[in-house]
């Protein structure tokens, strides 16, 4: 564990809480010290749920360490018990009160409860917060899961939705309704809107959706292993996807049909006249692997985007998502550092960036236009609209998702033409954050017609400031003279990264380390033969 100011996975017990938040009927008591209780905001505030987690804190202060914090970790089970009345309990400890070493399992399975009482041994330290999901969902599945005689018509369950999940709730409403377009009944979606009694019945399906392996794939290879129940491992994202997954579906359900596709739009308006200006946009793609692979596949296939970069911060999957860099001829990101995320998005400077909210941030202060595909999000993420990323409507809105960063067609060639006035220069700030880029020094006030408008034009009486002398290259750096870089501003900005990129290369490998106008210009006749 590291101290940092972003994150992308807390610890394994907020995985937990994430398990225990989405269901009813379970209980959770976890052993943490004064000032753990910070998760409940996770819920309550980032995905406005309207009641606060299903969960009980010892809360031991520091004055307690040298007291019995056993004693207090089996009241407040008891407490929680009388007060709740859950079907199970689901108990562990923080990372801090890891440290302990008080048992929490042995502490509450002497009580003798009359409901299970299900511990989770979290290593928080090597572990996290994905971790904590999947960890939690397989107890409760072993503890719970009985075998039973499988549903008379061919019925599944939906595996992997958790609390604070990216687009959960609205996933899981698409894709059963497709499946149930399908002739397939939905047994029991677990473990989000699921209870300890539904979670007993999982053996009565006929196979297993996983939605999100990073949450459900060890629950659902020991439903395969214990009760014979294969699994789906296409995710439906993306038109391909999920024509893709209702092929799989129809090989484990014989009497299946197939869903209606005409809410399915993605297709075409990815064909359409204005969107060929998406073609070869370069994306840098980063979240967590599942969301990675899968719209790293739709960038290229079905939008037309050229992929850049990619990468996961869970580590889990790294295996996976570099045999994917490999395929798309880039190499793989693996990190949980944000500034190592942030240096390798300046280095490629790509068009979009597909991302989590650490991305949006990033994006931000690079000026790349930025959407998000992956948690961790922040609450603009959990829109009150029903907004799935799965599934045919899925595919429409990460059309619209992905393309309304972006400017297209007439709005590119209205920018270009207006790039000299006082609004559109490259200098000025985003109009519609309600200003502009403060104005350099030494440049004077604004026009009085710049200023009524809240602009940053110098008025014209205004002398030019002085061009700062070249420095000299140092260490084989190449710089660019006032004038290249002038004339490098009249270059439209889409294609702009580019021709900065060519000329550099073009300079360097000549050993030219200060780019005048001539290198500008002969950098692109070399590249236009």
């Amino acid at each position: 564990m590291k101290l940092t100011l972003w994150t992308y996975e807390g610890p394994p017990h907020v995985g937990a809480m994430r398990v225990a938040t989405g269901m009813q009927g379970l209980h959770m008591v976890l052993h943490a010290p004064q000032g753990d209780t910070y998760a409940d905001l996770l819920f309550t505030m980032i995905e406005r749920r309207g009641h606060r987690p299903p969960v009980t804190y010892t809360t031991f202060q520091a004055r307690d360490l040298g007291a019995d914090t056993a004693t207090l970790f089996k009241q407040t089970c008891q407490d929680a018990y009388d007060r709740f009345r859950p079907e199970a309990l689901l108990v562990c400890a923080s990372c801090t009160a890891e440290l302990i070493q008080d048992d929490p399992g042995g502490l509450a399975e002497r009580l003798g409860l009359p409901v299970p009482v299900i511990a989770l041994d979290l290593p928080s330290y090597s572990r996290k917060e994905n971790f904590g999901c999947d960890e939690a969902l397989l107890q409760l599945t072993r503890a719970l899961a009985r075998p039973m005689t499988r549903t008379e018509t061919v019925s599944c369950n939906i595996l992997g939705p958790t609390g604070l999940g990216f687009r959960h709730r609205d996933d899981v409403a698409e894709i059963r309704g497709l499946l149930e377009s399908m002739g397939i009944a939905v047994n029991v979606v677990a473990p989000m809107g699921s209870r300890p009694s539904d979670i007993a019945r999982l053996g009565a399906a006929h196979f297993n959706v996983v939605l999100y392996p990073e949450t459900a794939e060890n629950a659902a290879r020991w439903l395969e292993a214990n009760h014979g129940q294969p699994w789906t491992r296409t995710i439906p994202m993306g038109t391909r996807a999920t024509r893709a997954f209702i092929d799989e579906v129809m090989g484990l359900a014989v009497a299946a049909r197939r869903p209606d596709e005409s809410r399915l739009r993605q297709p075409w308006w990815s064909s359409s006249v204005d969107s060929t200006y998406l073609t070869d946009k370069r994306v840098f793609i980063f979240g967590d692997a599942t969301h990675v692979m899968a719209s790293a596949r739709i960038a290229r296939d079905e939008m037309g985007f050229e992929v850049a970069g990619l990468g996961c911060y869970n580590r889990e999957f790294a295996r996976s998502v570099r045999a994917l860099a490999r395929e798309f001829g880039v190499e793989a990101l693996i990190t949980d550092d944000y500034l190592e995320v942030e240096r390798e998005i300046d280095r490629l400077r790509p068009e979009l960036i597909l991302g989590t909210q650490m991305e949006r941030h990033i994006g931000k202060r690079l000026g790349i236009p930025c959407a998000v595909i992956s948690a961790p999000v922040h609450v603009q993420d959990f829109p009150a609209r029903y907004s799935p990323v799965m599934g045919f409507e899925g595919a429409n809105v990460l059309f619209d998702t992905w393309v309304h960063p972006l400017v297209m067609g007439l709005e590119e060639h209205l920018l270009t033409m207006f790039r000299e006035d006082f609004e559109f220069h490259d200098e000025a700030g985003a109009s519609h954050h309600g200003g502009h880029a403060p104005r350099p020094m030494g440049l004077g006030t604004a026009a009085p017609a710049a200023a009524a408008d809240g602009g940053s034009m110098p008025p014209e009486a205004a002398p030019a400031p002085e061009e700062p002398a070249p420095v000299a290259a140092q260490s084989g750096e190449v710089i660019w003279l006032a004038d290249a870089e002038r004339e490098l501003k009249k270059i439209p900005f889409f294609v702009r990264g580019k021709a900065r990129r060519n000329t550099e290369k073009y300079a360097a490998e000549r050993g030219v380390f200060q780019i005048s106008l001539d290198t500008l210009y002969e950098a692109k006749a070399h590249y236009a033969r």
